[in-house]
């Protein structure tokens, strides 16, 4: 979720796969959804946004046959506060694109960061 030139991380909890990381909120796919809407339902849970503060713009694809890493690209208006909302988050933060790359990231995240920050300075 984009707000400006920041970009919402959320920092792992430690327990959980790649834990103590920082990544963007998601996680698995239910069979009956889309990319964009699991992304919403996922980033719901975690984060305890309103949907009807979100516009998507884009989708980045990781694709590794038989799995893949869809990275969905959302604007925000102000009025939207996310809060941790579930055990998954030690923190939710607001964080500047050019201070990303000094953070401690979720590996699959680390991996398409530098496409989807390609993907940020050209679409935003």
């Amino acid at each position: 979720m984009v707000r400006g030139k920041t970009l919402m991380l959320q920092h792992r909890a430690e327990w959980v796969h790649n834990g103590d990381t920082w990544g963007i909120p998601g996680g698995a796919r239910d069979s009956h959804e889309s990319p964009p809407e699991a992304a919403i339902r996922e980033a719901i849970e975690e984060t305890g946004i309103e949907a009807e503060h979100v516009t998507i713009v884009t989708t980045h694809t990781d694709d590794h046959t038989d799995w893949r890493y869809d990275t969905i690209i959302a604007r925000v208006s102000d009025q939207l506060i996310p809060h941790e909302m579930n055990h998954e988050s030690q923190e939710l933060r607001w964080v500047a694109w050019e201070d990303i790359d000094s953070m401690s990231l979720h590996p699959s995240f680390a991996k398409s960061w530098p496409v989807v920050h390609a993907i940020l300075l050209r679409d935003f």
